[in-house]
């Protein structure tokens, strides 16, 4: 007699299961939003730490006056 086969299912990430559940909440349109509202608030972020690296970069070199 042989043993049934073994079937290696996948466990789901945490990100999979928080877009499940965000599919079966949210319409199209909201979810579409939500992820741009997001998109939007990394870039600001990156935007705001590239302000401060040009800033002590500037600080580094004070400017020469005649």
């Amino acid at each position: 007699m042989q043993a049934a086969p073994v079937r290696a299912t996948a466990i789901p990430s945490f990100t999979d299961a928080l877009r499940a559940v965000e599919s079966l909440l949210l319409s199209g349109g909201q979810r579409t939003a939500r992820r741009n509202a997001w998109t939007s608030v990394l870039e600001d972020r990156r935007r705001a730490k590239d302000r401060v690296e040009a800033q002590r970069v500037l600080e580094q070199f004070p400017s020469v006056r005649p």
